[in-house]
């Protein structure tokens, strides 16, 4: 129960709810305040149910949160009547009922997610068979079944793409980009098949380009072959010099290994990590398992009130008290051998501090140096593979910094020569825009000259063949060179080769006897690894088997201390409740009526004495207001009449006093007349 709550805190506290709970928090809260963080949850998955409950009935509440649960499949444990306890303990806010299914909602909100929104269209109307019988009703009804099979099919295939991770855009604009490169390339290949074919003799052309090709493809290969075997050939070398280099560490190493150095250092160690094993972490462990009961008691206590943290507070400071006075009658007796055997026990306390802080960093400092040399081997290693090369150091490391420094300056200066050449480029590149521009007017002349002539068409075929003929004696003399060039680069790679031969071959004999060293000691190895392995595989059984005692053992302990715990706060619920009845009962039986005014019964009585005396005045005053209402409202509607007829009056007064012109009221019999 306490790992479900603390998974509900958890997941309540991070987004999108951001509640802030702790333990007590969140134990203490009220059955309306659980069935709002409830609501809030099923906000989250279905946006529909985002209501507060304290503007809504609480069946409809129930009623909303049943038929969710019900879409979401949630099944409460137990049978039919563990259902209706279910359906009252949601009305009531019950936390057995609640905290189960906050668990199942906020372990699986994703899933939910889609379910939710899912039982939007796929949960069916059922429509009665009475009005089926309509044709408007049957075929509404059908179209209705169609979408919804046609929602699910088109939902499978939305799922499908999500999971295949193509992108129908990125599609799209690939087959687009493909059949645009293909439509270029059509028509490159067309204009110049038109090009092409005007020439003589434009087959054997052809075939001629196709056997260049290829000798060029055939170049390229050899190039290629060529420079991965002195990749090769250098990698060989490097590793050779790894090698060489691991041979000499490792032989310098035995020679400064004496066996007393070693004894020392293996002895340094056995003290350090016995310090570890019998003092450092027996007292870490002990401290870890203070904590872990101590939060094993905070969560299985029951949530405290105010009247209970008053009453710690009230224990705390007489616990204060007292330990105020011992400190005093310690302080006056003032004896001399405890105040020794104290300076010595501050000492000691100071120098296990401190054996501790300095093993701590001790073992900050190991784990730090392991980490470092991990992440040099690993850079070592990842330079050897770019590079090939070690890492230099030291004299070398300088020289290689001054290389690069005249390197540099040798950077420099070409940087420049190439910018001026670029910049000698860009005039040239745009004399060649003109002369361009120029030639192609002349070619325009020309042509217009020609059709005027009669002769169209004569200088460019004439081009053509120049050309053509240009091209075929280029072709020729690329040829020739091609074959020079590949027999002196084969005449030359047997000359390395059997160079490189000679040179490795007293290598090859060192190599030879270093590998038969490699394999003695590989055995060795192996004869060594498998009585470790032996050795473990006996001490990890042992190891296991007290872990399951010890397992065991503590979840025994803990059975019976939350047990006692238990025990401990009924007795306490059944103290308090025994000592209100025996409170009651005695100012109940008192003779003196102080107490007895005290007792809830009689208080209860006074508070109904009083309501009843209030209620009788009430209808008294109900009743007369109810005899005079006829009388009063006929009273009301008389003044009204009267304020009418005075209002009437006094329109009529200020109508003769402006208008005398138009009539004259005469009094006659205290009445007066209006004669127009």
């Amino acid at each position: 129960m306490s790992d479900q709550i603390k998974f509900i805190m958890d997941s309540l506290n991070k987004e999108p709810f951001r509640k802030n709970y702790n333990l007590i928090t969140f134990d203490s809260l009220e059955p309306m305040q659980l069935l709002q963080v409830l609501s809030d949850v099923l906000a989250e998955i279905d946006p529909k149910q985002l209501v507060d409950i304290r503007e809504e009935m609480p069946e409809q509440t129930a009623k909303r949160m049943l038929s969710l649960l019900g879409i979401l499949k949630y099944k409460p444990s137990g049978n039919a009547t563990d259902m209706s306890t279910f359906r009252q303990g949601l009305v009531i806010g019950s936390k057995p009922v609640i905290y189960p299914v906050l668990h199942w909602l906020l372990q699986r909100t994703n899933e939910l997610k889609k379910r939710a929104y899912l039982a939007r269209f796929l949960i069916k109307l059922e429509v009665p068979s009475e009005f089926l019988q309509d044709e408007t009703v049957a075929d509404t009804n059908k179209q209705y079944e169609e979408l919804m099979e046609a929602f699910k099919t088109l939902h499978k295939e939305y799922e499908q793409l999500k999971i295949s991770g193509f992108s129908t855009a990125e599609i799209r604009k690939d087959i687009s980009a493909m059949e645009e490169e293909k439509d270029q390339l059509i028509k490159r290949v067309e204009h110049l098949k038109k090009r092409v074919e005007t020439a003589q003799n434009h087959q054997w052309m052809l075939k001629i380009a196709r056997q260049l090709r290829v000798e060029k493809e055939r170049e390229e290969y050899l190039a290629q072959q060529k420079q991965e075997q002195k990749n090769q050939l250098f990698h060989a070398v490097q590793r050779l010099q790894r090698v060489q280099n691991q041979l000499k560490s490792m032989r310098q190493a035995a020679a400064d290994a004496k066996p007393e150095s070693l004894m020392k250092r293996l002895e340094e160690e056995i003290k350090f990590t016995l310090y570890m094993v019998t003092e450092k972490f027996p007292k870490e462990l002990e401290n870890k398992k203070k904590e872990l009961h101590f939060l094993q008691k905070v969560v299985s206590e029951p949530a405290m009130g105010h009247s209970d943290l008053l009453e710690l507070e009230s224990k705390i400071n007489e616990i204060n008290t007292e330990i105020n006075q011992l400190i005093e009658k310690k302080m006056m007796r003032n004896e001399p051998i405890e105040g020794k055997l104290s300076l010595y026990r501050q000492q000691a306390s100071i120098i296990s501090r401190k054996k501790e802080a300095k093993a701590e960093e001790l073992q900050e400092a190991k784990e730090k140096l392991a980490s470092l040399e991990r992440e040099a081997s690993v850079k070592r290693n990842q330079t050897c593979e770019f590079d090939g090369t070690e890492v230099l150091k030291g004299d070398e490391f300088k020289r290689y910094v001054n290389k690069l420094r005249s390197k540099s300056t040798v950077f420099k200066k070409k940087h420049q020569i190439i910018a001026e050449l670029k910049a000698e480029f860009g005039l040239l590149q745009r004399t060649e825009e003109l002369l361009k521009q120029r030639h192609e007017n002349i070619q325009q002349q020309l042509q217009t000259m020609e059709e005027k002539k009669g002769i169209s068409g004569y200088s460019y075929t004439q081009e053509e063949l120049e050309r053509v003929s240009a091209l075929k004696s280029e072709v020729d003399e690329m040829k020739g060179r091609t074959l020079d060039n590949m027999s002196e680069m084969v005449k030359k790679l047997y000359s390395l080769v059997s160079e490189k031969k000679s040179a490795l071959a007293s290598v090859i004999k060192e190599l030879r006897q270093l590998r038969q060293k490699y394999q003695e000691l590989t055995q060795e190895c192996d004869e060594k690894k498998s009585q470790y392995d032996s050795c473990a595989a006996g001490l990890e059984s042992n190891r296991s088997k007290l872990e399951q005692e010890v397992r065991r053992l503590r979840e025994e302990c803990l059975q019976e201390e939350s047990r006692y715990h238990y025990t401990n706060c009924m007795i306490k619920n059944l103290e308090v409740q025994l000592r209100r009845a025996t409170d009651e009962m005695k100012a109940y039986i008192s003779s003196d009526q102080q107490e007895k005014r005290k007792a809830i019964r009689e208080q209860y009585t006074k508070n109904t004495a009083e309501q009843e005396n209030l209620g009788k005045k009430l209808r008294e005053k109900q009743k007369v207001i109810r005899e005079s209402h006829g009388p009063n409202m006929k009273q009301a509607k008389m003044w009204r009449d009267l304020e009418q007829l005075m209002e009437c009056k006094k329109q009529c007064f200020l109508k003769q006093q402006s208008q005398t012109s138009i009539g004259q009221v005469i009094r006659e019999g205290g009445e007066d007349r209006l004669i127009l």
